[in-house]
């Protein structure tokens, strides 16, 4: 594995091979000239973490074909297992409290879990306008300049806070953008074939395309990307958003007030 850069000469970025994080390795290669260290967390019970990793490759071949010079800038993706993370009874207390009260993807008690066994800070974390984690922090950042770009970090005033406990370690460089912001940047930088590769569902099909049910799927759709699903997969996840997501909602309600799902 080869050493990681210091932090003034290399960028640390989670890397998917999905749309937000690719676009942000994009800008910093491409337009920034930036060295980047990839890092990814194989998540094992997740079907799509194969289809990710192999997007990544793809995407690199890609980009090192196309924009030649970003071969001495874009470092060996660091590989981590999500099963290795060591235990931390805090971060995994903040996450529990938080999520009673608010919608939080997995990703964030297992990411700050490896960031402090690890010893990293500073890595960014792609959260976008729209995303669901946007609505969890938005109060609580603070925007700084970092010269070549600007991110947002949660503000120290909040450290007595349970989203402090999570996301201290992470800045957040695309926090004020859309994805249909990213998608007309792209396009207007000519990176679209690329991004196009990205990937984003968590339950491919049997042919592996995206399923238009699972949450990446529905977020997809939401935020205007619904192109990216395929016609079957579209028609499939307007009936469920329709008529089975309500009636599952419901369901959940029913059983909550009648004391059978805690």
């Amino acid at each position: 594995m080869k050493e990681i850069l210091s932090e003034d000469e290399n960028v640390k970025l989670l890397w998917t091979g999905g749309w937000d994080s690719t676009f942000q390795l994009l800008r910093l290669l491409i337009i920034h000239r930036r060295s980047v260290t990839p890092f990814y967390l194989t998540n094992a019970n997740r079907r799509s973490a194969d289809m990710e990793i192999l997007t990544m490759k793809l995407i690199r071949d890609r980009l090192l074909k196309e924009y030649p010079y970003t071969r001495e800038l874009l470092q060996p993706t660091q590989y981590f297992l999500v099963k290795d993370i060591s235990p931390d009874s805090e971060i995994t207390e903040a996450y529990q409290s938080l999520r009673k009260e608010k919608f939080m993807g997995i990703q964030y008690e297992f990411l700050p879990r490896f960031c402090k066994e690890k010893g990293i800070t500073d890595i960014q974390l792609c959260i976008h306008h729209d995303d669901k984690a946007h609505f969890v922090i938005e109060q609580i950042v603070s925007e700084s300049n970092r010269g070549f770009q600007t991110v947002f970090h949660i503000d120290q005033k909040f450290k007595d806070m349970n989203e402090y406990v999570l996301f201290q370690y992470f800045s957040f460089p695309i926090f004020n953008l859309s994805k249909i912001q990213m998608s007309e940047l792209a396009d207007e930088q000519g990176w679209k074939k690329i991004m196009g590769m990205t990937w984003f569902c968590h339950n491919p099909t049997k042919n592996m395309k995206p399923c238009g049910i699972c949450n990446p799927c529905l977020y997809t759709i939401e935020e205007g990307l619904g192109w990216r699903i395929p016609m079957k997969s579209r028609i499939i996840s307007f009936f469920y958003r329709e008529i089975i997501w309500p009636l599952r909602s419901l369901a959940k309600t029913v059983l909550s007030k009648i004391g059978l799902l805690k």
